[in-house]
């Protein structure tokens, strides 16, 4: 209970920047009160995710990944375990995803919060990500080792992203990122 009241807390603590991200905000909040005890991926209806926006040390790229069941590119993350906070989460993931070593929180603040569906596949009906997303910065020089969950894995220009991605959520943590170098 004391890593699910630590979330709830760090959720409650976001000041969205956009309306988008207050209502994403109150869904989450929502969601976690109504699923105290089953917010893992153990929930068919959705579950806690945790995403890291990786930019390198200058702060001009992105580390994003081709998704392999997607099929878009997207930031790395995922699913947290049991007594995990979303920061440890976030490292996680992105070291299993990426391979990189040199990864480090910028802020150990939510940089951004998104809900989306994603469509049923083989063993799991349709069901919600909540996603919870930490900045992080790494070594861009640094060699990659792409997962099983990707088909690529790159580093991209900020000011090339937008040749990549489509989703508003990934263009907010851009328009975000770019705000952060002014």
């Amino acid at each position: 209970m004391k890593y699910f009241q630590k979330i709830l807390e760090e959720i409650r603590k976001y000041k969205p920047a956009s309306q988008a991200e207050k209502r994403y905000k109150s869904q989450i909040i929502n969601f976690l009160i109504n699923n105290k005890d089953n917010y893992l991926r153990t929930n068919p209806k959705g579950h806690l995710t945790a995403s890291a926006w990786i930019i390198n040390q200058q702060g001009d790229k992105v580390l994003l990944h081709h998704h392999q069941k997607l099929e878009k590119w997207i930031q790395l993350g995922g699913h947290l375990e049991k007594r995990e906070l979303i920061q440890a989460a976030a490292l996680r993931e992105a070291a299993e995803e990426s391979g990189l070593n040199s990864l480090s929180l910028v802020d150990q603040k939510i940089f951004d919060l998104d809900v989306h569906k994603i469509p049923a596949a083989k063993n799991e009906a349709e069901h919600f990500h909540y996603d919870l997303r930490l900045l992080l910065k790494a070594d861009a020089e640094e060699e990659l080792e792409k997962s099983s969950e990707s088909k690529n894995l790159k580093w991209i220009d900020l000011n090339r992203v937008a040749n990549y991605v489509r989703e508003e959520s990934v263009l907010r943590m851009l328009r975000k990122t770019e705000e952060l170098r002014r």
